[in-house]
């Protein structure tokens, strides 16, 4: 048995509206990217059972698109406040307070945190995951989230929207 999680930073937001971080729209690129890349996801041969997102509206939106592509419905994806703007140490704690029936969830979020996340995770140096970038990381032998710490994930896929597999 194995747990899976797949980190997927938010597509790319739209710097030119005059509102807060947290309300930025994503732009032409991000709405471009995330369908592409959900569909990439939607294709792949594991799928997440659930959504998990910030609730800053580039990365809701984000999961919506994602949701749509796997056949999950919008109003499954969990909203986590303590996403946005987290660094590691929060957004460790989130993922060991999962429920261990689901075996797979998409996490989407901002960086640097998930960044910082898949290094401390995985035990290795992704240089900087993009907008819209998916990364796949496999827990084996681990049936429980709460049993998640450092260096326990494999790095399974890095997926870029401007990369092929």
């Amino acid at each position: 048995m194995a747990k899976h999680l797949f980190i997927i930073r938010h597509a790319k937001s739209d710097w030119s509206f005059d509102v807060s971080d947290f309300d930025r729209p994503l732009n032409s690129r991000g709405f471009r990217n995330a369908p592409k890349m959900a569909k990439r996801l939607a294709d792949y041969a594991i799928k997440p059972q659930q959504l998990v997102s910030s609730p800053a509206k580039r990365a809701i939106t984000t999961a919506q698109i994602f949701a749509e592509y796997l056949a999950i419905p919008v109003n499954e994806i969990k909203l986590e406040p303590r996403i946005y703007e987290a660094l590691p140490n929060t957004l460790l704690q989130i993922i060991n307070e999962w429920d261990d029936s689901v075996d797979s969830v998409a996490f989407f979020g901002h960086n640097p945190g998930l960044t910082l996340l898949v290094n401390y995770l995985a035990d290795e140096n992704v240089y900087n995951l993009t907008t819209s970038s998916i990364v796949h990381l496999r827990f084996d032998d681990v049936t429980e989230w709460a049993a998640i710490s450092g260096g326990m994930g494999t790095n399974v896929w890095l997926a870029e929207p401007n990369k092929e597999d």
